[in-house]
């Protein structure tokens, strides 16, 4: 006979102590840590503790007794349900005081080297429509708050557009206004979702794998361009009919959409990166601005979604790779600028270098990135497609020649091991390390320490309201 699970307790008039990792705040209960989201430090409320473990628990606020004096109301309607802006009820400079503060802690107690003091935290320029794109999930079956639930005269089975919610991964929250980008695309979104309802359009179903709208991404840029993918589902009856009405109503209602594509997944999930992706209306591409140069922007491109913020943290890591002393720099040096994307920050600081040479994994990143320097008439670079540990070897170096500098920008999961080892042999002048995830950059710098000090570090927000922050930093060789 299996052991009745003891109830987990009811946690009253718990004062919230600090903030913690990803957008939670803690307390301490007994000999336990433990883990709230949507509160802030100095709230006095009731928690539930929903999952309890040796070293930590997680709770729930269900009743607030009294709101902290550090607090901000909160501007969207669906805070506290969607996952995305958890900090919104933290006013803006207590969001940057504990990025910056995130940035030293991991720096320190991860990378465990010596550093210099830190600049102050890089705020965004907006804290409100910010982003460039946003992608929508599609789904046959909204999600539901308690409360909802408890509705019996609430209409259940009704379809979404909106956000995966954690742990539903088959259920929508429907989103109804989102401020993260300019407002035209809710409107744009809701017309998706109000004109597929009315001509009785399935959406997915993902766990059955069938139903005709999947996904909608939306993308704009500073040059006022739009694009909009749609991602269909076609099934043996066919749907692409259905999907052409739709497109061509939104085509006609939004005409400043400048590039309508779509594409039919038939995966169990939802990436593009391996889909051909065909163009309804316009181009097949948007154009981004930044200083006087043009960026090529396609359906699979990455760009930083912080446009105006990018233009911030690509300017101090020009700085880094160029201006910034200690130390003395070759006039025109030759720079590496490891997973380039498409070229963005390669072609921003190729007017200083004799030679930039760009390395990513996306070959479609890397023709826009050479059409990039095209556009531009920037004729000082080199674009590989690969691997970054196959590219990047000594083979490589010893045919390319030996950098200068090394900018590189990696993914969260920061740089593989070869490719560090690889660095340290090449032995550049300065490195200079943009990263979305301070942990692992602590990391990868602990393994560069070997030659390398830390002469500069400089904390950028491009994401308010969520705990992501992004990190410069500049090593100079020992």
């Amino acid at each position: 006979m299996a052991r009745k699970k003891k109830p987990l307790p009811l946690l009253e008039g718990v004062t919230i102590e600090a903030v913690a990792a990803e957008g939670k705040c803690l307390f301490h209960w007994e000999e336990l840590v433990v883990f709230v989201p949507f509160c802030v430090p100095g709230d006095v409320c009731d928690v539930q503790i929903r999952r309890k473990k040796h070293s930590f628990a997680e709770g729930e606020v269900v009743r607030f007794i009294q709101y902290s004096n550090v607090r901000a109301t909160p501007f969207c309607q669906h805070f506290g349900v969607c996952g995305g802006c958890k900090w919104q009820n933290l006013p803006y400079s207590e969001q940057l005081k504990f990025k910056q503060q995130q940035v030293f802690d991991q720096l320190t107690r991860i990378g465990k080297i010596e550093l210099p003091e830190f600049r102050p935290i890089l705020g965004s320029v907006h804290t409100q429509e910010y982003r460039n794109k946003l992608d929508y999930g599609c789904a046959n079956k909204r999600w539901l708050t308690s409360e909802q639930l408890k509705d019996e005269t609430l209409v259940k089975d009704i379809p979404a557009i909106g956000f995966h919610i954690t742990g539903a991964f088959d259920k929508i929250l429907p989103i109804e206004k989102c401020w993260l980008m300019d407002d035209l695309h809710n409107q744009i979104r809701n017309e998706v979702r109000d004109y597929a309802i009315e001509h009785g359009l399935s959406f997915f179903d993902l766990r059955q794998q069938v139903g005709l709208l999947r996904d909608v991404i939306i993308r704009n840029s500073a040059s006022g361009e739009w694009m909009v993918i749609f991602q269909f589902h076609y099934d043996e009856t066919g749907g692409e009919q259905e999907a052409r009405g739709l497109m061509q109503h939104i085509a006609d209602r939004f005409p400043q959409i400048t590039s309508l594509m779509y594409l039919d997944n038939q995966k169990c999930n939802d990436t593009i990166g391996d889909q051909d992706i065909l163009v309804f209306k316009g181009t097949d591409h948007i154009f981004e601005l930044m200083e006087d140069l043009k960026f090529k922007v396609g359906p699979k491109s990455f760009y930083q979604t912080n446009t105006e913020q990018a233009y911030h943290l690509y300017s101090v890591a020009r700085d880094f790779a160029f201006s910034h002393q200690p130390s003395a720099i070759t006039q025109h040096p030759l720079v590496y600028d490891l997973y380039t994307g498409t070229g963005t920050i390669a072609n921003f600081v190729a007017r200083k270098a004799s030679k930039v040479i760009g390395i990513e994994y996306v070959p479609e990143a890397i023709e826009d990135a050479k059409i990039n320097s095209e556009i531009n008439g920037i004729d000082n670079t080199l674009f590989f497609a690969g691997d970054m540990k196959d590219i990047l070897t000594d083979n490589f170096i010893a045919e390319h020649g030996r950098p200068d500098v090394v900018i590189t920008d990696p993914p969260r999961a920061g740089m593989h091991p070869d490719v560090v080892k690889t660095i340290l042999r090449a032995a550049p002048q300065r490195i200079v390390y943009v990263s979305c995830n301070p942990a692992t950059q602590a990391r990868d710098l602990h393994d560069l320490d070997v030659d390398y000090r830390v002469v500069a570090v400089q904390p950028v927000d491009m994401f308010p309201h969520t705990p992501h922050v992004e990190n410069v930093v500049l090593l100079i060789r020992r």
